[in-house]
């Protein structure tokens, strides 16, 4: 016999980037054939009385979770971060090539140990979903048994790549050409759509290895994800490098490197993406290719960032470029996708932008299931959705005649000056109908 629920609580959810609803009533799920349960009927209770809300509820004769108290709201994509950097998040970030040298390469060095690598695996997912998130795309290290770790212990719908290192690294985390191109092979070949072929930037993979990565993961319809212009040091140093190849002798921008070696397109998501002329720009909308903003991570040194700039939304969406929010746990220093929509709104505001919460929930839920195509079933609350939700603490007293953009605002502005505390705002994680956390 199947079991049905109703879902009662204050129902925040995204629609766009400029429309959101927020009201009271219930998420009816329906349990399918494999004891998972999607959304049948969304209710809106806000306009009835007491009693007439309980008749209601009766009439639909099913087990009731009582959430009245709480708001409802879906989970958190992250589209960009490194599960293998958690423990480099709080260290100094004065520069960013001296940041990955000093800190972060020996830090995942460590996860060619497979009984570390297992252990982390199982603490950083856990800690992840205590956050809400329960989508994005996965930087993983050059070691299969991580990647194979992550996929194992990641819950929810994310794409996952092992970072391609084959030149410009340090010994300990650098490939040989050939092993690099055989595991890219078998795992596009064995994880298909949920493998990302992940080049970790093109300082750091040669052309060959990226061009035919890109094949593998076009012919097993896998992800692409890579670094593009996060800092001036870096744009500099990867054009140098490239004008050296053959055949990239002319090249005169830092995307024309990825369109050249066949990594650009409708599957390719480019993380940072600050400093872009407008060239640039017109070779990313034709691909279709989308971008990831990662605010923490970008922000200024005195807010643990590491001061790269700040991503401009309004010329990227001139272009009618899709983008999303990302953490980039380590540069970013806090997993909350909270946190993340806090750092969005506020450096844009300061910059003189007209930006709303409203846009950042857009950028951090139903934005990121669009860009992995996955916006009929995963994003937000809709018919035959995935029942996927967080029961988020009330931040009021009174939720009656609040608006989604006051919702946000209170619950970012909470933990404004703690933002390691953005975690306590999730009292439960329910993935398919199921509480998790």
């Amino acid at each position: 016999m199947k079991l049905n629920k109703l879902i009662l609580g204050h129902i925040l959810n995204p629609l766009s980037d400029k429309k959101c609803e927020f009201f009271y009533g219930a998420l009816y799920l329906e349990e399918g054939s494999e004891k998972e349960f999607k959304i049948k009927k969304i209710y809106n209770f806000s306009s009835l009385g007491i009693q007439d809300l309980k008749e209601e509820i009766n009439k639909i004769n099913c087990e009731v979770c009582d959430f009245s108290e709480y708001i409802l709201m879906p989970p958190f994509f992250d589209m960009h971060f490194h599960w293998v950097q958690d423990h480099v998040r709080a260290k100094p970030k004065d520069s960013l090539l001296e940041w990955l040298t000093k800190y972060t390469f020996p830090a995942e060095n460590k996860f060619k140990n497979r009984s570390y690598a297992k252990k982390e695996a199982r603490q950083f997912f856990r800690k992840l979903l205590a956050g809400g998130t329960l989508g994005g795309a996965i930087y993983s290290s050059i070691h299969a048994h991580a990647l194979e770790y992550a996929f194992k212990e990641a819950r929810g719908h994310f794409v996952i790549g092992d970072v391609v290192m084959t030149m410009n690294s340090p010994a300990f985390l650098s490939q040989k050409i050939p092993q690099a191109r055989a595991q890219i092979k078998k795992f596009a070949e064995k994880f298909k759509e949920r493998y990302c072929f992940t080049p970790r930037f093109a300082l750091a993979t040669d052309p060959e290895t990226m061009k035919f990565g890109s094949k593998q993961a076009k012919k097993n319809q896998s992800f692409i994800q890579s670094h593009l212009s996060e800092n001036h040091d870096e744009i500099r140093s990867t054009l140098s490098l490239y004008r050296e190849f053959r055949g990239f002798g002319h090249v005169e921008n830092y995307t024309e490197i990825y369109g050249k070696c066949g990594v650009l397109g409708a599957k390719t998501l480019m993380g940072h993406a600050i400093h872009l002329s407008e060239s640039e720009l017109k070779l990313l909308a034709k691909t279709k290719t989308a971008l990831v903003h990662c605010p923490t991570s970008n922000a200024p040194h005195r807010e643990q960032g590491l001061e790269s700039g700040l991503f401009n939304f309004k010329r990227v969406e001139k272009f009618k470029i899709p983008w999303a929010l990302g953490s980039d746990i380590g540069a970013g220093p806090h997993l909350s996708m909270f946190d993340v929509m806090r750092s969005f709104y506020y450096q844009n505001l300061r910059a003189g932008k007209a930006v709303s919460f409203v846009k950042a929930l857009y950028h951090a839920s139903l934005a990121g299931a669009e860009i992995l195509g996955v916006e009929k079933k995963l994003g937000n609350f809709s018919k035959n959705k995935e029942a996927n939700f967080l029961v988020i603490k009330n931040p009021y007293r009174n939720l009656k005649n609040k608006n989604p953009e006051q919702i946000l605002k209170k619950l970012i502005d909470k933990y404004k000056t703690q933002r390691a505390q953005y975690p306590l705002h999730v009292k439960n994680v329910f993935y398919r109908g199921k509480k998790v956390f």
